[in-house]
């Protein structure tokens, strides 16, 4: 039986992907969008979907609150690197109004209709970084550390009533996203920042995030079978292999 299921961050990357084979397997997909052109570029590609533009840092999620949902899969996100002795400040707050406040806002936006219904799914993706934090990334794994605090809470607080919580934490892939992220701080950094003597590590850190990435099927694969299953667990590490690396 299909469920109707929201994907924020919808417009590039897990969220697209994961709209178009949610749909095509018979689900309701309400695919939500930042901006309205990316709304109106997935809607004129995808119109099986129906696709919603919500920006989460905003009064958009209001509406969401009136969506009867099964499965709310929190994808929307931003990217930022840099050392943590000279990120601006306004950085780090953005990164957490997108990836913590607005995940928390839309969560709490869809959760009565669930609650009240004693059934429901919500999917909050995560990172590698949010169990792990490295040179450079410290911005972007804070507010993935935070989101994981966040899911765990929700998990424990929520079972009783119906409404389950998962955590999904992938590595590296291929959607851009990374690449946009590991470049980003050199928009700003140079040879006066406190951190200059560090650059070869950064460099490298760029490299090696940029390197080698996953095909992202593998995500979206995972985001569909979080959606349709009857139980989840607390983690979901794509790939797979992530778990064993980090049990040592």
């Amino acid at each position: 039986m299909g469920k109707t299921v929201m994907i924020t961050g919808a417009g590039s990357g897990f969220g697209k992907g994961a709209s178009l084979a949610l749909a095509e397997r018979g689900h309701t997909v309400i695919a939500t969008t930042e901006t309205d052109e990316q709304a109106a570029a997935l809607r004129a590609e995808a119109p099986q979907l129906r696709v919603e533009k919500l920006d989460i840092t905003t009064d958009d999620v209001d509406a969401a609150a009136a969506w009867d949902l099964d499965v709310l899969i929190n994808n929307a996100g931003a990217g930022q690197t840099g050392p943590m002795a000279d990120v601006p400040i306004d950085r780090v707050r953005r990164l957490f109004d997108v990836n913590v406040f607005g995940t928390l806002a839309i969560t709490q936006a869809v959760l009565p209709r669930m609650v009240a219904r004693g059934s429901g799914r919500i999917i909050i993706m995560s990172s590698i970084s949010g169990v792990l934090s490295a040179p450079a990334f410290g911005p972007y794994s804070m507010t993935k550390h935070a989101l994981e605090a966040m899911g765990k809470a929700m998990r424990g607080e929520l079972a009783g009533q119906g409404v389950d919580v998962c955590l999904l934490n992938p590595g590296p892939y291929l959607t851009g996203f990374n690449d946009r992220m590991a470049d980003s701080m050199w928009e700003w950094f140079g040879a006066d920042a406190v951190n200059a003597g560090s650059t070869p590590l950064f460099e490298m850190m760029r490299d090696f995030v940029k390197n080698d990435q996953r095909d992202p099927v593998e995500v979206v694969d995972k985001m569909v079978e979080l959606t349709e299953a009857e139980t989840t667990e607390e983690h979901n590490f794509v790939p797979p292999e992530l778990a064993a690396f980090l049990a040592g």
